[in-house]
């Protein structure tokens, strides 16, 4: 038997308040840096170069979006099975789960760089690059392409240290990644004048950083699991449980891949390049709108995780509770700043009027719901965590397939680039509906008095805390909690 693990124990009897706290302050850090990447680049490159700079980037991002969404499904999935089974006292099964999660991301993203090198031009021109684009494009595609197999790993396994509660190490390798992206942007962009191609080059040798800072946790320091080469061979089970969960994350992001290239291409006839730099600036605003959400999302991820594999459905709905709370007030915080504020942002990235204007119009439409954000990202994680296969799949694909692209392909022909801009409210409104009927029925189940029986009556499995069962508590912590620690 292993000593009893520290941050297990953590996730079994420490206060949920103080709790999602401490997970979600380090994931803040990280999503920010996460954020950032793509930020500044976007930076030096649009103070560097100029808007058709920032064009050329925005043009490569579906493409980018997909590879995002391949690193998710490993994530994602292998996420929510290493929380549940270390709830579940099963480390054997977390440890399988790293092996097969790392192997099929180092297989994915051999074949995305394959692929994507076969004829880059070809691609960015069905993404809708346009002539004056292309080269700017490509400079930093092909560059970016070489780095696959790094950036897909790297997001796989930051999802997994997450998930056995060491959210620590998972901020600093994209803390160490986004630090040396800054000072290689330096380098390649202003003082070797390097342009696109030099920031696609900075952005590599950080994420080929941040992957070895990850893997030399898993192999030498003190990490609840351990890298094995018997793990690294496929497993069905474990495979096919992996991609069930993260499947519904990775059609959202592919669902975001095309829906970004329709918008461009929709952008490009009705707008031309300019507003296609104005998109590439928007949607890195969004992502200051997404970091917090993101942290308490993923603060609550191993907390929900672990006590539904532990049965104890009453540290995850106040998980739960706490982490609605929190995120709808981001959210609010978000909606007035980019609403009301938008042309001090975009000036962040360009000092061009006409551009500034241009993207403060989009945003005022863009951002109409905002405040519905923080609910649909919390609900989300919700259903990963819990391993709801259905209720991820439909509500992943919700926004992006179901609602998005239809409005899309049809607003634009009433109001021109305005309802280009227009469907996005108007698509977070309908997936905001269809997320909490799904929320409100798994709350229900997690509240009601026969599923708390039939998790107390499901067969023990052999736990890691000092001997004690996976669905027991240690001592004292009912106690605690009935008098109001959890709060």
């Amino acid at each position: 038997m292993r000593v009893p693990d520290k941050r297990q124990e953590m996730l079994a009897s420490e206060s949920i308040g103080k709790l999602l706290f401490k997970l979600s302050l380090p994931a803040a850090v990280a999503a920010a840096v996460m954020a950032l990447y793509n930020i500044v680049d976007t930076i030096f490159i649009g103070q560097a170069v100029g808007p058709l700079g920032i064009a050329g980037l925005t043009i490569v991002f579906p493409l980018q979006i997909l590879t995002m969404g391949m690193g998710m499904m490993i994530g994602v999935g292998g996420a929510s099975l290493v929380s549940r089974a270390l709830g579940a006292g099963d480390v054997g099964k977390s440890e399988r789960t790293l092996g097969n999660a790392i192997f099929f991301s180092f297989i994915l993203g051999a074949i995305f760089t394959l692929v994507g090198l076969s004829n880059s031009s070809l691609w960015l021109r069905l993404v809708g690059a346009s002539e004056t684009i292309l080269p700017y494009a490509k400079g930093y595609f092909d560059v970016i392409l070489l780095g696959m197999v790094f950036r897909i790993t790297a997001m796989g396994i930051n999802q997994l240290i997450r998930a056995e509660g060491n959210a620590h190490v998972a901020m600093m390798s994209m803390v160490i990644g986004f630090a040396l992206n800054i000072v290689l942007d330096a380098v390649f962009i202003l003082a070797l004048d390097m342009g696109v191609r030099g920031a696609a080059i900075a952005t590599v040798l950080s994420e080929v950083v941040s992957f070895l800072y990850m893997f030399h946790y898993y192999l030498f320091r003190n990490s609840s699991l351990k890298i094995h080469l018997k793990n690294l061979v496929p497993d069905i089970g474990v495979t096919r449980d992996i991609m069930a969960i993260g499947f519904g994350p990775f059609v959202m992001t592919v669902g975001g891949s095309l829906v970004f290239t329709v918008v461009l291409r929709t952008i490009v006839t009705y707008g031309g390049d300019l507003s296609v730099a104005a998109v590439g600036m928007l949607q890195r605003a969004m992502m200051f709108i997404n970091i917090p959400l993101m942290s308490v999302a993923q603060g609550l991820q191993p907390i929900l995780g672990f006590s539904y594999g532990a049965r104890r459905p009453d540290r995850a709905l106040t998980a739960i509770r706490l982490a609605i709370t929190a995120a709808t007030v981001f959210s609010v915080i978000s909606f007035i700043v980019f609403f009301f504020f938008p042309a001090p942002l975009m000036r962040i990235f360009t000092q061009d009027s006409t551009l500034i204007s241009t993207s403060s119009h989009a945003a005022r439409r863009l951002f109409l719901v905002a405040y519905l954000m923080g609910f649909q990202f919390v609900a989300s994680t919700i259903f990963q965590a819990l391993g709801k296969k259905l209720p991820t799949f439909l509500t992943s694909i919700s926004r992006q397939i179901l609602f998005l692209l239809p409005l899309m392909l049809v607003l634009p022909r009433f109001w021109q680039l305005d309802g280009v801009w227009l469907s996005f409210p108007i698509a977070d409104a309908l997936s905001f509906v269809m997320t909490l009927v799904f929320f409100l029925r798994e709350i229900r189940e997690l509240k009601s008095p026969d599923f708390a029986a039939k998790m107390s009556q499901a067969p023990v499995v052999p736990g890691r805390f000092g001997g004690l069962a996976a669905g027991s508590v240690p001592s004292g912590a009912k106690d605690e909690e009935q008098a109001g620690v959890d709060r």
